[in-house]
């Protein structure tokens, strides 16, 4: 559900961006030890019309979204007093709030770290903050449920998706996953049996307009895998092309 909150009080000595009754899209929280990079997320969000706090390390981060609700956290990793990965390890106890996460650093364990917490995107520094907008807005059409959507429910032996509910089950066990864990398995079942190239996949699962690479999807192959237990067989890979997901592997 998208939160509606009233607009971002202005700071001493500025004018609000937002004008007597206006409504911002989103409203972001912004985590980075570095000023500047606070203040270019703040100034392309604003622009785009979304509503932006501000914190400079971890711990203020727990403390801000136990106080306020957001639409989406922007989080770098490297940071004084509690790091990214701990800060959005204890915000995920109590929330399933979007994250993207920022880092000067693209080895795949960060990535693997971050996905594993259940962060939805992972952005490199120095990025495009353009590009970075298109992220959010891609994550939040994502996540915004359609007012008609029906229920829906996959199944394959042993593994049951209640995508409307975003509930999996093992062998009638419900089993916890990340937020992009979910997308994928529903995707996967949803095409069961059809040969999916990776290009097809990133586009039906992170949008047509996402930025990554395919290193994006095969870490949350492996980590559906891991989930999935003994059916991990049913995600096939096919060399040189993608994936299938197939119960009678």
């Amino acid at each position: 559900m998208i939160f509606v909150c009233p607009g971002r009080p202005a700071r001493p000595g500025q004018t609000s961006v937002f004008s007597e009754g206006e409504i911002p899209m989103y409203k972001l929280l912004v985590v980075d030890d570095e000023e500047n990079i606070r203040r270019l997320v703040r100034k392309y969000a604003e622009f785009e019309g979304h509503a932006v706090d501000e914190a400079k390390d971890g711990m203020e981060a727990i403390a801000m979204c136990r106080d306020n609700r957001y639409d989406l956290l922007v989080v770098d990793i490297m940071m004084p007093e509690l790091d990214g990965f701990s800060a959005c390890r204890e915000i995920r106890k109590t929330s399933d709030v979007p994250i993207i996460l920022l880092s000067a650093r693209g080895e795949e364990y960060d990535r693997i770290n971050g996905f594993e917490i259940g962060v939805d995107d992972y952005v490199v520094k120095p990025f495009s903050p353009k590009e970075l907008m298109l992220r959010i807005d891609a994550i939040m059409k994502r996540v915004s449920p359609s007012e008609d959507a029906e229920k829906e429910v996959l199944r394959a032996r042993g593994v049951t998706a209640d995508v409307s509910a975003r509930k999996v089950f093992i062998d009638g066990e419900a089993v916890n996953m990340t937020p992009k864990e979910y997308d994928l398995l529903f995707y996967l079942m949803r095409n069961k049996n059809i040969a999916l190239s990776r290009e097809k996949i990133v586009t039906g699962v992170w949008g047509w307009d996402y930025y990554g690479d395919y290193r994006t999807l095969d870490t949350h192959i492996k980590l559906l895998r891991k989930s999935l237990g003994e059916y991990s067989k049913y995600i096939v890979t096919l060399r040189g092309v993608g994936y299938r997901f197939d119960e009678n592997e």
